[in-house]
């Protein structure tokens, strides 16, 4: 069964990623099949050379240690425990068997990397596994303690550098900034230096800092030339798009001028430039006076735009309907979006139009709230295995609350990153007892690191564990993770296909006060 994650990059929106078995690794890896009898000969690798990773690598491509059966797991266990006995000086044979598991995201690496580290306390390989699988154990202070003794063992490793500079993007800026240009300063022209300054840009609330940081991106790491770049290219041209429409333009135009010609990258540069000229139009239009040629203009401009902030795009065309005499339709346009994506500006924008129309704030509540309503559909009931208890839950014994539902797993990354935004959220409710938070592993495989996780990390929510036999229907996550969903007090899925970071906390927390002034029927 395919298991997938869903990540958000701030340039590109949402994609998946997926892979096969059990791995839930990033990327899919080309299978290479090695006859049986050729595994006596990579035992005999090993054995005369128990230090080489690249003998112990060959050997555990060739059985395909992921998708042996547990029994067959457990032979090759024994195999590495007599190595162990054999070769108690070599760090590379206990490193091997967990770095093998920490690539399936199972909790039985981490004994063999202590292992590793106690034999070579130097050893910067299993000091970075032993990191990321410090994350899925929730410890993150101890995880970021393995990751700075990898970066301290290889200084010269780009991704252990760049890995610990990001790890401080939740805590102080200034020290983020220093830590993440340092990056970008002694690994010039790599990727990784590249990716520091993108998300330095992406972290930066000041306007002219976040410019300053793209502008370096742009200069030092030409965009034809690295991923991160480009990449960040898009984000700066998102940027603009909703702060200065005109310079936007001129990097679009630059960044279609490099795309090789019939390349995807030239195709959407140069919809970019029709999109941000049709925008900048209309600003003209506007500040003229005439909505309609504005309205005509914006006609063909989908909402939203890919990269322009929604409630931006939605908010423009709605100021061109007005300015055309088409109030109502205006205040139709943002009552939809509002109702399906609240932010403080478009509620601001449909308080604005409401205001015009008569309407008063109880109108244009009751406005909202109807076409949630009609729009949401009755979840299906569940009853899965509570992690706490060991009991089960089900989703009627929570009628009468609001809910908010995620589907995870401990070595799910984008669900790791998301996690401290809910929690920023939820903690405003934690008084309340008519709002609870679920969350359903979706990796059963990785039960073992669920309530350390849970109790390590100090996230709120109540762990359940998934059952593929129940029938999901409105609330079948496609196997992905994460997939969020808020329930309200009669069983009704409000909003769905959400994510939550930190620019948009705010959303989730005007969703959740909506739901909590219904009253249960």
């Amino acid at each position: 069964m395919k298991k997938k994650f869903i990540n958000i990059l701030p340039a590109f929106g949402l994609f998946i990623l997926t892979t096969q078995g059990n791995a839930y690794a990033q990327t899919a890896k080309q299978e290479t099949v090695v006859a049986a009898k050729d595994i006596p000969a990579l035992k005999a690798a090993i054995e005369a050379n128990p230090n080489s990773l690249e003998a112990h690598e060959a050997y555990f491509k060739a059985i395909n240690f992921g998708k042996l059966s547990e029994g067959e797991q457990k032979e090759v266990v024994l195999q590495y425990e007599d190595w162990m006995k054999k070769f108690p000086t070599s760090a590379a044979v206990p490193y091997a068997l967990g770095h093998a598991y920490a690539n399936m995201e199972s909790p039985k690496a981490k004994p063999y990397l202590l292992k590793a580290t106690e034999i070579d306390p130097k050893f910067d390989k299993a000091y970075f596994d032993l990191w990321i699988d410090g994350e899925r154990w929730g410890d993150f202070k101890l995880s970021r303690e393995y990751l700075a003794k990898a970066a301290k063992a290889d200084p010269k490793n780009a991704d252990y550098a760049f890995y610990y500079a990001n790890g401080f993007a939740d805590g102080d800026f200034k020290k983020y900034k220093e830590m993440n240009l340092q990056v970008a300063k002694d690994f010039p022209g790599t990727n990784r230096g590249g990716q520091a300054l993108y998300w330095l840009a992406y972290h930066a609330t000041d306007p002219k800092e976040k410019i300053a940081i793209f502008e370096q991106l742009k200069r030092d790491f030409p965009a034809d030339k690295n991923n991160w770049s480009a990449s960040g290219m898009s984000a700066y041209y998102d940027f603009l798009l909703g702060t200065d429409p005109a310079k936007a333009l001129t990097l679009a135009e630059s960044m279609s001028a490099i795309q090789e010609a019939n390349s995807q990258g030239k195709k959407m540069w140069d919809q970019n430039v029709v999109v941000t000229k049709s925008i900048v139009q209309a600003n003209e239009f506007l500040a003229k006076g005439n909505g309609t040629e504005a309205l005509a203009v914006l006609k063909n401009v989908p909402a939203p735009v890919r990269g322009l902030e929604k409630e931006d795009m939605v908010l423009l065309k709605a100021k061109a309907m007005d300015a055309s005499g088409k109030s109502q339709d205006a205040y139709q346009y943002v009552l939809l979006r509002t109702a399906k994506e609240p932010t403080a500006k478009l509620q601001q924008g449909l308080a604005n139009y409401g205001n015009k129309l008569n309407k008063s704030k109880t109108v244009v509540n009751n406005d909202v709230q109807f076409v949630r309503d009609t729009a949401g559909k009755q979840a299906p009931n569940f009853t899965l295995e509570n992690y706490f208890t060991g009991s089960n839950s089900s989703l009627s014994d929570y009628k009468g609350k609001v809910v908010l539902l995620t589907y995870w797993f401990p070595g799910c990354g984008p669900c790791r990153g998301e996690f401290p935004h809910f929690e920023n959220v939820v903690k405003k409710f934690k008084k309340r007892n008519d709002f609870v938070y679920l969350a359903i592993n979706i990796a059963p495989e990785q039960d073992d690191y669920v309530l350390p996780f849970v109790k390590s990390s100090g996230y709120s929510f109540t762990p359940l564990k998934d059952n593929k036999n129940w029938q999901k229907g409105v609330l079948d996550n496609r196997g992905a993770a994460p997939t969020n969903f808020l329930i309200d007090q009669n069983g009704k899925i409000i909003f769905f296909n959400f994510r939550t970071d930190e620019k948009n906390e705010q959303s989730l927390e005007m969703m959740i006060n909506s739901m909590l002034e219904k009253k249960s029927a």
